[in-house]
């Protein structure tokens, strides 16, 4: 990577939208801040673009900021991809070895995983990417690594990822239309996948972990295991869902209700002290910490319980030694650790972003943060975000499914 290298990466969702842009100077693992700026999110719904025009706006504005931070423009971005239309799903390659001298190639690897992408699916899904579990070569199973073996038959168990096509088209069209050319988007990642990268240890995912990525519209989580990706899904409540029940249960508008939920938030039952705030012309509001915690705890108690629903699916509900790491915006609400613990029988903490400096600690920019350690990934060593898991998507690749 050349000196003084810029790497910068959009977050799109629900609420915010976000960018980061960072300077990485010669050989320095630490990733120096320029430039990190958000704006309210519109035309995103649950995480998927609805209004790919307003998209293109917002971004479009943050591109400008951008350009006005640091003095010129950037030559490429890293964004992600979210939204409950997102699925995995296991599936299975069966290749010939190509090669006279029966030496299993790059190219064989990939053969057997676009087998494995071929799966019967609704003509409005599409499969992105295929994740290899593990190689079978001539009937011998656990393979992890076969570039170079001998063999006549290559099989591949996967995990492919995939989507609904209209919102991918949605989230291509409104990059495309804020200025870029298909030449300056570098790759797209899974939010979980993203939040993952910045916040998780190769030990962890060794020994298995879920990381849980609660964001405004969504719920995020990827499930690791043998350093290998195992599930994705995305749950469609969130953080906000939290706010309309304090709009709900203290009869406010929503806009009140979000700044309470921020500013005095809890998932821990407290006492009958009452806090007052001022809300304008009306009479000020006036609530307990009890009385805002029984509004709270139930709708993350629900949360918890969808994301232990989908560790039954995969036969890994209280079995993950590495446990739960949350991540988003609103793993910030005090007491959502020991709720975690409660509900889902497993060791929790919050995320902890690593390889930046200039950087707030705050769990709300996992997912751009692990976009830009991809990029560097990606940039430094010419190799994918994740190299055994190949999640990273090339949208000059990608792009060719929707631009005519």
């Amino acid at each position: 990577m050349s000196k003084n290298h810029l790497i910068a990466a959009l977050d799109i969702g629900t609420q915010d939208i976000k960018v980061l842009v960072v300077q990485k100077k010669g050989d320095d693992q630490k990733l120096d801040v320029v430039s990190q700026i958000k704006e309210n999110s519109s035309g995103v719904r649950k995480g998927v673009v609805t209004e790919p025009s307003e998209v293109s706006n917002i971004l479009q504005i943050l591109l400008s900021k951008v350009k006005s931070d640091i003095g010129k423009r950037i030559s490429s971005v890293y964004i992600n991809i979210n939204g409950n239309h997102l699925f995995s799903s296991l599936s299975h390659g069966l290749v010939s070895v190509s090669r006279a001298d029966r030496q299993i190639s790059e190219t064989d690897v990939q053969r057997v995983l676009q087998e494995a992408k071929t799966i019967s699916l609704p003509s409005n899904k599409e499969i992105f990417t295929a994740h290899a579990k593990e190689f079978i070569v001539d009937g011998q199973s656990g393979v992890k690594e076969v570039t170079g073996l001998q063999g006549v038959r290559l099989e591949a168990e996967v995990l492919v990822l995939g989507g609904f096509s209209p919102y991918l088209k949605n989230l291509t069209q409104a990059v495309l239309n804020s200025g870029f050319n298909i030449s300056h988007v570098s790759d797209m990642t899974p939010s979980p996948i993203a939040a993952s990268r910045a916040c998780l240890t190769e030990k962890q995912k060794e020994i298995g972990v879920v990381l849980v990525d609660i964001g405004a519209g969504t719920t995020g989580m990827a499930v690791f295991e043998e350093k290998g990706l195992t599930h994705l899904a995305v749950l469609p409540i969130g953080s906000e869902n939290i706010s309309k029940d304090i709009a709900i249960g203290l009869k406010t508008d929503i806009e009140v209700a979000e700044r309470i939920k921020v500013e005095y938030g809890t998932c821990q039952k407290g006492r009958e002290v009452k806090e007052r705030i001022d809300i304008g012309e009306e009479e000020p509001l006036v609530f307990s910490q009890k009385q805002l915690a029984d509004i709270i705890e139930p709708r993350v108690s629900e949360i918890f319980k969808e994301v232990n629903k989908e560790l039954k699916k995969i036969s890994r509900e209280k079995l993950l030694p590495g446990g739960i790491v949350l991540t988003g915006g609103g793993a910030k609400i005090p007491g959502i650790v020991e709720l975690a613990k409660k509900e889902l029988k497993l060791p929790c903490r919050i995320g902890k972003i690593q390889g930046f400096s200039g950087l707030k600690d705050d769990p709300s920019w996992a997912t751009i943060c692990g976009l830009v350690l991809g990029g560097s990934d990606l940039e430094g060593e010419q190799r994918s975000l994740f190299p055994d898991l190949k999640v990273g998507v090339s949208l000059k690749r990608f792009f060719k499914n929707f631009v005519p």
